[in-house]
């Protein structure tokens, strides 16, 4: 029987970002990490809106299964304030937030995800990912269209094929249960940690660090080291460890900490939607999402005919370039090779001198000089300075000079 935890929760937005879009929790049971899409328009209140909505269900269950379905009924009702915030604000239209959650309940967890958030387990020394990225690159691993390496750098890989937000009024959310042990360690995180760091740092920081603040610390250091191109958020969860440290009360991180009013008088509509923690930032200007939630069924089969296209045209390009690269040295070759039988030089061929066309030295195997003319003037009745300079070869301007150098040569030999 679990019989106690450890958790902490921090956030920070990053080297890159000028405000944090990701909230994180940690309660009594619940505990979970938002990250908010939508530029300044409202990624920051979409993230603030589920977690303050979601975290509304953290106190004890009777079994898993039930926690598992309040976390399912809790985001449903978080997707639906999304959708009437963006009816009554127009200006949010296109803001969304992923949500990766757990609740304890004694030796079991409940799970609730959506998104590319992710829920990872250390357990006795091996870091496991529970969760399944809904990203259209994700799925392009999973049909085998690329591979993990691959998806890593894919031009499409913040796309989300499945969050919360104003799309669709009834997305599809994983949930399930699973056992948890003493000495488990769970970690939540955005993708600001998970898709900067990779997965063996994560696990060696979750192995050798054991206070869970200092785990904390040091994996949100480790993606400021890497430039953190994205707010990035971590909620550790330690299950029966020998920790001293860890929340003592609930804490929220994030945009969803910060103190929040609309800056514009809601309707009756709307009234009901006055959350403390909220402040709508309708007068600041949009960036643009840092996801995208496809709208159709259609929309992933042109997303895949696309990259084959990309694909396609990529290798065409390879190929185009191979060609013209194989063009270049070919004539450098051939203007090379012309240049070299446009020289001339005097040495000595079977004991004769000749007159070479080329120059004297080789391509590898290849000799860039052949015996354009052999004369009658044997090298022997040279004086010995003028065999030397035969068997060194002499250089000639031209053909004409190098038939001046054998005249003078043979003058010498007959005299």
């Amino acid at each position: 029987m679990v019989t106690s935890l450890a958790a902490v929760a921090l956030s920070h937005v990053g080297k890159v970002r000028s405000n944090n879009q990701d909230s994180g929790y940690a309660g009594a049971s619940l505990f979970m990490v938002a990250d908010g899409m939508g530029g300044h328009a409202g990624g920051d209140v979409a993230s603030a809106i589920a977690t303050n909505r979601i975290k509304e269900i953290d106190h004890a269950y009777p079994t898993a299964e039930e926690a598992q379905i309040a976390l399912q009924s809790a985001l449903l009702a978080a997707n639906g304030l999304l959708a009437e915030t963006v009816f009554e604000h127009p200006e949010l239209t296109g803001m969304g937030t992923t949500v990766s959650a757990l609740i304890r309940v004694d030796g079991k967890i409940a799970f609730a995800h959506i998104g590319d958030s992710r829920i990872y387990l250390m357990r006795q020394g091996e870091l496991k990912q529970v969760t399944t990225d809904h990203t259209f690159v994700q799925r392009l691993v999973d049909t085998g269209r690329i591979t993990e390496e691959e998806a890593l750098t894919h031009p499409r890989r913040s796309v989300l094929m499945r969050v919360l937000g104003d799309v669709d009024s009834s997305p599809e959310i994983d949930t399930w249960t699973a056992d948890t042990y003493a000495g488990d360690r769970w970690l939540i995180c955005s993708d600001g940690l998970s898709g900067v760091i990779k997965q063996e740092v994560i696990a060696a920081i979750l192995a050798n660090v054991q206070s869970p603040t200092a785990a904390a610390e040091r994996l949100v250091r480790a993606s400021l080291d890497a430039g953190a191109p994205d707010n990035v958020t971590v909620v550790i969860v330690d299950i029966d460890r020998a920790t001293a440290d860890g929340i003592r009360e609930p804490v929220t991180v994030g945009s969803a900490a910060s103190p929040v009013l609309f800056e514009q008088e809601p309707s009756a509509h709307t009234r009901a939607l006055r959350l403390p923690g909220l402040r709508l930032h309708s007068s600041r200007p949009a960036t643009g999402p840092t996801h995208f939630e496809p709208q159709t069924d259609d929309y992933l089969d042109e997303l895949i005919e696309e990259d084959q296209r990309r694909a396609r045209r990529r290798k065409l390009t390879w190929l185009l370039s191979g060609i013209l690269l194989l063009i270049a040295i070919v004539l450098a070759v051939v203007v090379g090779y012309e240049w070299t039988q446009s020289r001339y030089f005097v040495g000595e061929s079977g004991g004769k001198v000749a007159i070479f066309q080329g120059v004297q030295q080789n391509l590898g195997p290849i000799s860039l000089s052949h015996v354009y003319q052999k004369t009658d003037v044997s090298v022997s009745s040279l004086s010995d300075y003028e065999q030397q300079q035969v068997q060194d070869t002499i250089n000639a301007s031209s053909l004409q000079d190098a038939q001046r150098i054998i005249n003078q040569l043979s003058d010498d030999s007959s005299g």
